[in-house]
């Protein structure tokens, strides 16, 4: 009986899609990450370790009010039972949820170095997962793109990291081939909302996008989400995106479905071009400063876990 060969990685594909095999053999490099179980803060373009905001907490056991007890948290169910008030006590979790939220519109699968914004998300997404699963968390996702989204509630151990693993490989393989879906501004504040409702307060949240369709709505909803969560931004962009190249002639970009020939860029469109971005990337810099969330910047070309170290270390 004749063996069957296993099929042979396409070269170069890894650039274009994330490979599952990849994102788990992660799991080895997370481990020189630092614990992120107290929470993240960022100030300007810093981040900080700071006490934890947002309850975080588990319900332990009611006892009769005592003056200086907040009352917002009044047990009003025992109070009514006994007639008189008593105040709920809390533990601290032993377990942290964490969630990843992965942008996978149409944009993410774009590049002109290193490799595409998305497979940068998810391997970025991976360290992260693996590194809060060594950390005894659990580890819960919002995988979303044009079409659809998928979310995953948090759970503990290894299986939990290879069912995002497997999504993120799966949906960027799937997603990569779809038809575009515009890019609506809509899609990125629609996962918020989502990701508001799965993530209780205390949790640990980080949010890989390029967050170029960040608009007054979606600002608004990541700002919420920081009031009860510790909210982590990280930026994932290409060169191309910052500053538009200089051009001996004509150019062409092409993700291998569609083209757009460039030629005839003056001086001063390359200059309002670059001056959009720049604008972009200081509102999400002041979004960031006003809700002490925590902003990272990682570039297509970056090694994600150099992006991840620096992010968490500094």
């Amino acid at each position: 009986m004749s063996a069957v060969a296993e099929p042979q990685p396409v070269p170069g594909l890894e650039r274009v899609e994330p490979q599952l095999r990849e994102l788990v053999a992660l799991a080895a490099q997370a481990r020189a990450l630092p614990g992120f179980s107290r929470p993240l803060r960022g100030r300007h373009s810093g981040q900080y370790l700071s006490r934890l905001r947002g309850r975080g907490m588990e319900y332990d056991e009611s006892r009769p009010y005592q003056p200086g007890d907040d009352i917002r948290q009044l047990d009003w169910r025992v109070t009514a039972r006994t007639g008189r008030p008593h105040t709920k006590l809390f533990r601290e979790e032993r377990e942290r949820p964490v969630f990843l939220c992965v942008d996978y519109r149409h944009g993410m699968f774009f590049a002109t170095q290193g490799v595409f914004k998305s497979v940068q998300a998810a391997r970025l997404a991976a360290l992260l997962a693996w590194r809060a699963q060594q950390n005894g968390d659990r580890v819960g996702g919002l995988v979303f793109g044009d079409h659809e989204h998928h979310e995953l509630p948090p759970r503990r151990g290894q299986p939990a990291c290879l069912r995002l693993l497997k999504q993120l490989a799966e949906a960027g393989a799937a997603w990569r081939r779809a038809p575009a879906g515009g890019n609506s501004p809509g899609l990125l504040r629609e996962a918020i909302v989502r990701l508001r409702r799965l993530a209780k307060p205390g949790s640990q949240v980080f949010v890989l996008s390029d967050f170029r369709a960040l608009d007054d709505a979606a600002a608004q909803e990541l700002a919420r989400l920081a009031a009860h969560t510790d909210l982590a931004l990280i930026a994932v962009n290409d060169a191309f995106e910052a500053a538009f190249p200089r051009l001996d002639g004509a150019g062409t970009l092409t993700d291998q479905r569609d083209s757009l020939r460039l030629a005839g860029i003056s001086a001063r469109q390359r200059e309002a071009y670059a001056a959009r971005f720049a604008e972009h990337e200081t509102r999400l810099a002041a979004l960031a400063r006003d809700h002490r969330m925590t902003l990272a910047r990682v570039a297509t070309s970056d090694d994600p876990l150099s992006a991840i170290l620096r992010m968490l270390t500094r």
